[in-house]
Parts: structure tokens; C-alpha cells; sequence
């Protein structure tokens, strides 16, 4: 039987790479891990234990996976990177100095039980949880 012990990585298509790599790590403090050449398109980041890979969708990956996304069509509902606790306050001033406007704290079920998270949008309109670890 498999046994899934955390997100390994996920990976996100857009038609603006710097963009994206902008948003996952000068907002959510994610590290450029590698980059590949441009033909390949691909740019990994550092989520603590996962991967955030990001895709140009001209790319010879990119173009593996079909149209664009958009507003109305994602390549995902979304996805939740637990983060370190902090004053909600102090996490959302973060998020509006970054001009991300967070959504509301609500205490919703995860792989850690019930917590405290928010969503953001990312820059192509993908839905990112925030939950903070509870341990």
C-alpha cells in the first residue's frame, strides 16, 4: 500500500516566468533552488521541504501541458504551503505591503488537523493557502 508522507513538489504553468519567481520568493520567502536553460523553461523553488516548479508555457515543457492559464482556467482548485506561526496581523500587513490582498483567517482542516490559514492569489490567479504549523 502507498503511504504519501508530504507534497514532494507542484508545478506551475505561466507566460511570465519572472513574474512568478518574483511573487514565490520575494512575498513567500521561497529560494531559487535551479534553473534550467531557457529551451526547458523550468525554475525551481525552495518551499522548506518541497518544490515549486515553474513552467513557461512557450517552453519544450511548457508546451506539454496544453493552453495557458487564466483567470477563468487554472491548472489547479489550489494548493497550501504551511508556514511558520506569526501574528495575523503582522502576516497580513506583509501580504497588502506586498500588494496581495489576503482573504480572511478561517480555521480549516489539513494533513496537521484543524489551523488557522488565509488564501492569496498569485500573480496568474492561482489560489495559495497559507496554514500555519500547529506543532
Amino acid at each position: 500500500m502507498i503511504r504519501v508522507q508530504a507534497i514532494d513538489h507542484i508545478v506551475l504553468r505561466t507566460t511570465d516566468v519572472a513574474r512568478l519567481v518574483a511573487f514565490y520568493s520575494d512575498v513567500l520567502g521561497c529560494d531559487v533552488e535551479r534553473t534550467l536553460p531557457a529551451e526547458t523553461g523550468l525554475t525551481q523553488l525552495r518551499a522548506g521541504s518541497a518544490l515549486i516548479d515553474i513552467i513557461d508555457v512557450d517552453s519544450s515543457l511548457g508546451r506539454a501541458g496544453g493552453e495557458a492559464p487564466t483567470a477563468k482556467g487554472n491548472n489547479l482548485d489550489h494548493f497550501c504551503l504551511r508556514i511558520e506561526a506569526m501574528e495575523q496581523d503582522a502576516l497580513t500587513d506583509w501580504l497588502q505591503s506586498k500588494g496581495i490582498e489576503p482573504g480572511t483567517f478561517e480555521t480549516r482542516y489539513g494533513a496537521e488537523g484543524f489551523g488557522p490559514s488565509i488564501y492569496i492569489t498569485d500573480p496568474d490567479h492561482n489560489t495559495v493557502e497559507l496554514r500555519f504549523t500547529t506543532k
